[in-house]
């Protein structure tokens, strides 16, 4: 494929909510799978929206975890195309918490549209889907 291929940069968000079912260490914090598995979620309709097909996620290269995502989150998922193969996807993803909650004396619940996201995880991975020979 070339490097005009229209799909190139095409790009899926996700948004979730961390549910306190995710924490898993002190301090509400979730262990960074679960973000990988995000990816999952967004790799696959990133292959739907370009190819018609679901794929299949091969590997992962590069992860970073780059900051905390605790309970209580919002979380934005992104997944970016950035090369095309025959049948290869390379993609490129980032997960950032764009709202956290801040519990406060007497409002357990308050939380806070964060002014700039934080970039909790990024990974670069690659997808395979079926051949269209």
């Amino acid at each position: 494929m070339s490097a005009d291929d229209p799909r190139l940069g095409t790009t899926v968000v996700h948004r979730r909510y961390v549910s306190h079912a995710e924490a898993h260490y002190a301090g509400a914090l979730v262990d960074g799978a679960w973000g990988l598995g995000l990816f999952g979620d967004v790799a696959t309709e990133l292959c739907i929206v370009t190819d018609g097909d679901e794929g299949l996620f091969a590997s992962y290269d590069d992860v970073q975890f780059r900051s905390p995502v605790r309970a209580g989150d919002v979380v934005e998922a992104r997944g970016t195309l950035v090369r095309v193969g025959r049948r290869s996807r390379r993609m490129d993803f980032e997960l950032r918490v764009v709202a956290r909650g801040e519990a406060v004396t007497g409002r357990d619940s308050a939380a806070r549209v964060l002014p700039e996201p934080v970039v909790a995880t990024t990974a670069t991975g690659t997808v395979v889907v079926p051949s269209r020979d």
